[in-house]
């Protein structure tokens, strides 16, 4: 069974991330997530280790995180656990990330998953 869940503070941290690259900003930012993932990243079942930024389209997705099922789940509820998730940011923060995205050698990955004071999830970009 999972641990107790978590209504708001610190989901996952990325701490390789701040020895891996060299963080000159950070942004936070909401993702597009199901009932059924929200609830396992409330057990605290996701890795953000792995996960990186990209661009598709006009829009940028998380990749590379992993959400995985709660074991007590009903077997009805499947979702890929590794699949890109939007991140919901205003068009402005959207072009200048992608900016930032195109310079060589930049890339943008998530350095904390955490539940605000008002129990929105959100991503802490670098």
């Amino acid at each position: 069974m999972p641990r107790s869940m978590i209504k708001f503070g610190q989901v996952s941290e990325n701490r390789k991330a701040r020895f891996s690259y060299s963080v000159e900003d950070t942004i936070e930012a909401g993702i597009a997530l199901t009932g059924a993932e929200i609830k396992s990243v409330r057990y605290g079942l996701v890795t953000i280790v792995d996960g990186f930024v990209q661009k598709r389209g006009t829009n940028l997705f998380l990749a590379g995180i992993e959400i995985q099922k709660l074991p007590t789940a009903a077997r009805i509820v499947n979702f890929d656990e590794r699949r890109p998730r939007q991140l919901l940011l205003h068009r402005a923060q959207i072009n200048r990330m992608i900016g930032k995205l195109t310079e060589k050698g930049a890339t943008i990955v998530p350095l904390k998953l955490y539940f605000n004071n008002r129990g929105k999830l959100k991503v802490l970009l670098g």
